[in-house]
């Protein structure tokens, strides 16, 4: 169904055409200057000395999962509360994802919950900065060293956002990043690794291109890789849109402050925390939690609703325990306070072009459907 005003959309200028253009008259096409001048714009940006450009940002967490030595049988502690590949990457090398639930105020891996999750077989943390919304790398980080342990940083909906003044994906041993088109920059498809540690940059760097090792000849493979190339048609999108990335996260925290503006009076909700000056969100969504009383019946209601009025929604995150490939997990990994605000949960339309009417547009339905949602249930209630 398409919808008037869609849950996501790219931002894509005329300027970024045209650079995507210029490439199609090149001899280049994948392996060229344009991926080397995206993954020097990202080690700039980022504040890291190595950054290896992939397909996806999927594929950049199996890497850094390969790279870091993580084998069959290791665990590796996940957020349940989080797109089903953080857990699927992990399958990918055959460890074993350990789900972990989160705090409920900033979504994020709850510190506590990893402690519990650990054992003699756990070998890295993942550590998902949810929505745009760095976790607390301060806990994190001290379990990590404490107990010998790696971290991932998925900051694949978090470019740009910060931790005591210093950008995510720089705090672990790895940083992922991705660049799909309902994310804050997009090249279509794609994704980058971002390291301080070079055996890890240049084991990525072959992974990527089928395990094959320059330095003895094009056809030499030193280990067994992947097709994770990513072309110079997106590296080309991916610089245009890098250099605009100051002016796009701006306007997209306008877009936040404006919904906070218009719902920030509705009792029924719960609305995204703001933790400056401690951590500065990069805004990906702008996802609410109906209140307590709502169950996850009225939330899809909603959601259905508002597809019906041609506005889209989205249902983030379900969580992952309970996924059919991954619900025989034991008992012990059981999420609470997952389950209960992945019921309650809904993501508004957020992009950069959206326009406060359309704003206004969904705030006003929105804030009606919820409303209805209420005395149904009340009147169902009584009954």
């Amino acid at each position: 169904m398409t919808m008037r005003i869609p849950l996501s959309a790219p931002d894509v200028t005329e300027d970024e055409i045209q650079a995507v253009s210029e490439v199609l008259r090149t001899p280049h096409l994948s392996l060229g200057p344009k991926l080397e001048e995206f993954e020097e714009a990202l080690e700039n940006y980022i504040g890291v000395s190595n950054a290896v450009a992939v397909s996806s940002g999927t594929s950049a967490l199996h890497l850094s999962i390969r790279a870091l030595g993580i084998v069959e049988g290791d665990e590796v502690i996940v957020p349940s509360f989080a797109f089903i590949a953080v857990a699927n990457a992990v399958r990918y090398e055959r460890a074993i994802p350990v789900f972990a639930d989160i705090e409920p105020k900033t979504l994020n891996l709850d510190s506590r919950s990893i402690e519990d999750r650990i054992t003699y077989r756990t070998k890295a943390i993942i550590v998902v900065h949810t929505f745009g919304c760095p976790a607390d790398l301060d806990a994190i980080l001290d379990i990590a060293r404490r107990h010998r342990l790696q971290v991932i940083e998925d900051c694949c909906e978090a470019i740009g956002a910060e931790f005591r003044g210093k950008r995510v994906g720089t705090f672990g041993d790895v940083g992922v990043f991705g660049f799909y088109p309902n994310k804050q920059i997009t090249t279509g498809e794609g994704g980058v690794v971002v390291t301080d540690n070079t055996a890890i940059a240049n084991s990525i760097w072959r992974l990527r291109n089928q395990g094959r090792d320059y330095s003895k000849g094009w056809f030499q493979h030193s280990e067994v890789g992947y097709n994770y190339r990513l072309s110079e048609i997106n590296c080309a999108l991916g610089v245009g849109q890098l250099k605009r990335i100051g002016q796009i996260l701006k306007r997209r925290e306008e877009i936040a402050q404006i919904y906070e503006r218009h719902l920030s009076g509705n009792r029924h909700l719960r609305l995204p925390v703001l933790l400056a000056p401690l951590r500065k969100i990069s805004w990906f969504v702008y996802a609410v939690c109906l209140d307590e009383q709502f169950d996850e019946f009225q939330r899809d209601w909603i959601v259905e609703e508002m597809g019906r009025r041609g506005i889209g929604t989205g249902r983030y995150f379900a969580p992952i325990h309970l996924q059919p490939i991954y619900k025989r997990q034991p008992l012990s990994q059981l999420c609470p306070v997952t389950e209960a605000i992945a019921s309650r949960t809904i993501a508004l339309p957020f992009f950069n072009r959206i326009e406060e009417k359309e704003i206004e547009e969904v705030c006003e339905k929105f804030t009606d459907l919820v409303e209805s949602s209420t005395r149904f249930c009340a009147r169902h209630q009584t009954a």
